[in-house]
């Protein structure tokens, strides 16, 4: 191989539930697959260093940086990008949530904070309000103040049943 070849990987993994094999380069990164390889655009690419938040994608059930994972580490494994969530019925409260709150704004980073809340929301049964601000600190949004976000976050949470306190 000279020195200017460049590695490829074979993959296969489950993307928005279903099933994908592709060749990817061996230092693609997961976000730019999504992107760029299977046209999933929803998902952003902000700062390239896992910062801000908006390349977030759920992988086996976690919220990851697509930043900062190779494609090649999704093998074999079930990934969901903001498009699947769009499609997963599970959430439209928390979607219709951000367009009654005004929390979605530019949208940029829209995308990462609805795979980190629904992560996020997934696995409580009661929090607080500060929770939940400490949950999206890893996401960067310019446009809102967080406020919005926030707020639509505890409705969705309360009309699910859990508790939230100030």
């Amino acid at each position: 191989m000279s020195a200017h070849a460049v590695k490829r990987l074979q993959i296969s993994l489950t993307l928005n539930g279903e099933r994908l094999e592709a060749n990817v380069k061996a230092r693609t990164n997961l976000v730019d697959f999504v992107r760029q390889e299977c046209g999933l655009t929803g998902s952003h690419v902000g700062c390239e260093h896992g910062v801000c938040g908006a390349c977030t994608i759920v992988v086996d059930g976690k919220t990851v940086r697509g930043c900062l994972m190779l494609a090649a580490q999704a093998d074999g494994c079930a990934v969901t990008t903001v498009e699947g969530l769009a499609a997963d019925p599970q959430w439209a409260d928390l979607r219709d949530a951000f367009a009654r709150h005004n929390a979605l704004q530019c949208g940029f980073c829209t995308p990462g904070m609805l795979a980190t809340l629904t992560e996020f929301i997934g696995s409580r049964s009661a929090t607080s309000r500060s929770e939940i601000r400490d949950a999206l600190s890893g996401n960067y949004c310019r446009c809102t103040g967080y406020q919005a976000i926030v707020d639509a976050t505890a409705e969705v949470m309360v009309a699910r049943g859990a508790k939230v306190t100030s």
